[in-house]
């Protein structure tokens, strides 16, 4: 049987995991590691798979995690205990928690991990939630509970030169967050530059340690990319303190 394949990084006392798209058992456009519950695939695969990557995490079973109904907005969810069946509307989570895992899912936007000395959070970050804010919610929300510096990980995302832009949506991303963010493609087409933007954001935030997966979704055949393939699944990032 195929195992859960993930990426490990330390974050001061906290632990992040970075799930691909191998080691399950969905079929596909789905195959074979899919975590995502909204996206069309079976049900009982994506159990299967979120429980394989609990194990090879050595993470309790996810059903004791913190997961969100993510909605491409700004709230942050503060969380004391796992969300059940019935995930929050939300685009971050925080804990004080020691032990509580965490979650969110991504196929293209960014997933950031943060940590301060007694507390964690994570992060689903798009165009949209960047232009939101929902970066800078989180990073307030995680201080408001914790201690010390804030740390950051970037996990895999897409990059410009597969993520082209509409001109318009670029500008006023530019116009908020500087010429850094607009970029382009391989084709020489404007794109928006996803990773420069959470640099330009958590750098404004005071975040000054930035650790990067350097992956693009879109790019890298083990991973789900929705620019790339349309109907697909989803790769999770968790934190834990």
């Amino acid at each position: 049987m195929a195992t859960a394949r993930l990426e490990a990084v330390s974050l001061g006392r906290a632990r992040v995991w970075c799930s691909d798209r191998d080691g399950g058992v969905s079929d596909a456009p789905y195959a074979t590691g899919n975590v995502g519950d909204q996206v069309g695939d079976d049900a009982h695969a994506v159990e299967a798979n979120r429980l394989r990557i609990a194990t090879a995490a050595g993470l309790p079973g996810p059903a004791r995690w913190v997961w969100l109904r993510q909605v491409h907005g700004a709230r942050v969810h503060v969380a004391t205990e796992p969300t059940g069946s019935r995930p929050p509307d939300a685009d971050a989570a925080v804990t004080a928690s020691p032990g509580l895992p965490l979650a969110v899912i991504t196929a293209d936007c960014a997933p950031i991990a943060l940590a301060s000395d007694d507390a964690v959070g994570v992060v689903h970050a798009g165009h949209r939630g960047l232009e939101l804010g929902v970066i800078e919610s989180a990073v307030d929300a995680l201080r408001a509970i914790g201690h010390g510096d804030v740390r950051a990980y970037l996990g895999p995302c897409i990059h410009p030169a597969r993520y082209e832009f509409g001109t318009g949506d670029l500008e006023r991303l530019v116009a908020r967050f500087g010429t850094v963010v607009e970029g382009r493609t391989d084709a020489g087409r404007p794109a928006l530059d996803i990773p420069a933007a959470v640099r330009c954001v958590l750098a404004r935030c005071g975040v000054d340690e930035l650790a990067e997966a350097g992956v693009c979704t879109a790019e890298s055949t083990s991973h789900f990319s929705y620019r790339r393939d349309g109907v697909t699944g989803r790769q999770a990032t968790i934190v834990v303190l």
